[in-house]
């Protein structure tokens, strides 16, 4: 089997486990190995767990224990992963896609918000604690959450700050626009597969802009793999197939597309697609 379709039979692997169970590092480093197909994924592995060692030698030398305070979790965090190991997020090159590829991002010690999360959430989980990624629209936030409920949010990108709610105000106007007011779904948590899609979509959206629409639908493919009952991507596969002249593909995936989605226009809209394809198929 080839490199490619052994990544993509893993990736069905960890989607078909129990979203608890996913390992994130892990995933981020399979997306990544598309691009990198005869790197040795254990280098990159031992990273994470040297990371993740040395946020407990200081939690222990700073005297945390199973009802440590979330201030105190993200303190720790901060000192290790954006201090000790200098990850930081990439200003200057924000839409290089290295900064969605995690061996890159290790490598480079800075990358997208989504990326540096991962590296974040794996060093927090390893120690036990209760960490999440937020639902937080156009820039990727972590929480951390002790025992007794109180909770501390966290940007990856910006060297692990603490953000308070007139922060979090000003970051959603910044990404979504002064109209916009922040909600109660921003808080929300988000399950390790929709995070794993939000880091491949990043590749996918910078593959589209560069017009190279092959290795777009190979991101997709990634997502679709995770993902697979995911309609849109079904459809977006559909138009990308389309666009590369590959009639009967996206007659495929369109077909995907009709059989995951409910009755409605745009159901009804792809079905006439289908036809019309088929129509120049024959």
């Amino acid at each position: 089997m080839a490199t490619a379709e052994r990544t993509k039979a893993a990736l069905r692997d960890i989607a078909a486990q129990p979203d608890e169970d996913i390992d994130l590092a892990e995933a981020a480093l399979l997306l990544a190995s598309f691009d990198h197909p005869a790197a040795d994924l254990q280098i990159y592995r031992d990273h994470l767990t040297s990371l993740a060692k040395a946020v407990g030698t200081v939690a222990t030398e700073s005297g945390l224990d199973a009802d440590a305070a979330p201030e105190d979790m993200a303190d720790v965090l901060r000192r290790v992963v954006a201090e000790d190991f200098r990850y930081i997020g990439d200003e200057d090159t924000y839409n290089d896609l290295d900064n969605a590829n995690m061996m890159r991002v290790i490598e480079r010690r800075k990358g997208l918000p989504v990326s540096l999360g991962i590296v974040y959430l794996f060093a927090a989980r390893a120690q036990g604690w209760s960490a999440a990624g937020l639902n937080f629209p156009g820039h990727f936030l972590i929480r951390l959450e002790s025992r007794d409920g109180q909770r501390v949010i966290m940007d990856p990108f910006y060297s692990g700050r603490s953000m308070e709610i007139q922060g979090l105000r000003e970051l959603l106007k910044v990404v979504r626009g002064t109209a916009e007011e922040l909600d109660w779904s921003h808080y929300q948590p988000v399950s390790n597969r929709e995070i794993l899609v939000r880091l491949q979509n990043n590749v996918k959206t910078r593959r589209l802009e560069q017009n190279e629409v092959a290795s777009a639908l190979d991101a997709l493919g990634a997502m679709q793999a995770l993902d697979p009952a995911n309609a849109s991507f079904w459809r977006e596969a559909g138009v990308m197939h389309m666009r590369l002249g590959h009639l009967k593909h996206a007659v495929e995936s369109f077909e995907a597309f009709i059989t995951r989605s409910p009755e409605g226009p745009d159901r009804k809209k792809i079905s006439d697609v289908v036809r019309e394809l088929r129509e120049r198929l024959h």
